[in-house]
């Protein structure tokens, strides 16, 4: 017969009971605070959505002259880069909208006239997040 001095002390009623209590109050916290509002603030579009490209481009190079202290060889230098980054970022959207697309056309080559119109509402509805946009 095992006595209480011979139990590990994880195994101990009252500290797995403790255990419990603090993981259920630390889920319940966090469901709580997802559902008001922590969710939007996490998981909100990003910022450089929302401005022109080339606005973005100048507002990123002005800040990195002012806190970095950039020289002006440095500054020119690094907008050449944030112009290839540009360059390459937009070749890629280009591509992930053709594999959209191709998908797209794949799919509503398996689709009846009925479906199609329901797979286009879908995707009129689920377009952003599909998008990621």
């Amino acid at each position: 017969m095992m006595v209480a001095a011979e139990r590990a002390p994880w195994q101990n009623p009252r500290i797995l009971t403790t255990l419990m209590v603090v993981f259920l109050a630390g889920a319940a916290t966090g469901a709580v605070s997802m559902q008001f509002g922590l969710h939007r603030l996490l998981h909100r579009p990003p910022a450089a959505t929302s401005r022109p490209v080339a606005q973005n481009r100048d507002a990123i190079l002005n800040q990195f002259k002012t806190e970095l202290g950039l020289s002006e060889p440095q500054a020119e230098k690094l907008a050449l880069v944030l112009d290839d980054y540009r360059q390459y970022y937009q070749s890629l959207q280009d591509q992930l909208d053709d594999l959209r697309a191709t998908g797209k056309n794949r799919i509503m080559a398996i689709l009846d006239d009925d479906q199609r119109q329901k797979f286009e509402k879908m995707m009129t509805d689920l377009g952003p997040q599909l998008t990621g946009k």
